[in-house]
């Protein structure tokens, strides 16, 4: 069976609080994008776990794909048969798009399917939160207004980007996540914020957008990352509607008018990717 897991971009990102377990409560608009990975599972004698594409330096058994496995395993009493895993790796990782979450989530998905385990998308959904906060977005992999630490969601019934042209840009540096929340105050604490109802926000017109939303890791981020705050402004310059950073960084966004030609030059040292959506 093969699959090609997408990506995400956030739309406005708020820290809310932090919680007493740690995590953070947030406020962020999930919005699918074609950016994808290729994911092969195929039942097999013994278990094989090969990745092509970006290079992760890690043990296998720490990749999230491996662990979404385990998980369905473990939800299955170990019944399931072993099966051959390889996936082409084409989304950056550190890139505030969620491509670990989305091979995670379409892991769980394809071995449902594969060998028709009739676990309902609520299921899969509550398997997919035990393994990161954003892994139940991509169950339905629809716009979606998240809450709580990302994982309960909201489909907002429409892609506000639809009829958009999408241009991403990844510098060739990374932004942890913990790195990211170590910088950040939550709203909670904070009097300069004004209250703002993402739901409502994403349906004002797009050149509206940057005067009601915010990116909240944006203030930090850029401060440690400038060249990320220098994409935003390049894409401002250049005709975008709208710019941002995407989750915790470190990819920067810009959305155009579908029919306008976006003429930027970036050196080796970004990755860029556009879409008509």
């Amino acid at each position: 069976m093969i699959a090609s897991p997408n990506c995400k971009i956030n739309i406005g990102l708020h820290i809310v609080r932090r919680r007493d377990d740690g995590y953070h409560d947030l406020e962020t608009v999930f919005v699918p994008v074609p950016l994808r990975d290729e994911l092969t599972i195929e039942p097999a004698g013994h278990f094989n776990f090969s990745q092509t594409g970006i290079t992760i330096n890690c043990n296998p058994e720490s990749n999230i794909i491996v662990k979404a496995l385990r998980l369905m395993q473990s939800e299955c009493d170990n019944r399931l048969p072993n099966v051959d895993i390889n996936l082409q790796k084409n989304i950056p990782f550190g890139a505030g798009l969620g491509g670990g979450s989305s091979d995670a989530a379409f892991t769980l998905r394809m071995l449902n399917d594969l060998f028709n385990l009739g676990l309902s998308n609520d299921r899969l959904r509550s398997m997919a939160a035990k393994l990161g906060a954003d892994c139940a977005f991509f169950i339905d992999n629809q716009p979606a207004f998240a809450t709580g630490i990302g994982d309960k969601l909201t489909p907002l019934g429409f892609n506000p980007l639809k009829g958009y042209k999408l241009l991403m840009v990844k510098p060739d540096e990374t932004v942890s996540t913990a790195e990211a929340y170590g910088g950040i105050m939550p709203r909670e604490h904070r009097n300069d914020i004004k209250p703002c109802n993402l739901t409502e926000a994403v349906k004002r017109p797009i050149p509206e957008w940057k005067e009601y939303i915010v990116n909240d890791f944006e203030e930090t981020v850029f401060a440690k990352h400038p060249r990320l705050s220098e994409i935003k402004n390049t894409l401002y310059d250049n005709g975008a509607l709208y710019a941002a950073m995407s989750g915790s960084g470190a990819t920067v966004y810009g959305i155009f008018e579908n029919n306008f030609n976006v003429n930027i030059n970036f050196d080796n040292n970004y990755n860029v990717y556009n879409f008509n959506l």
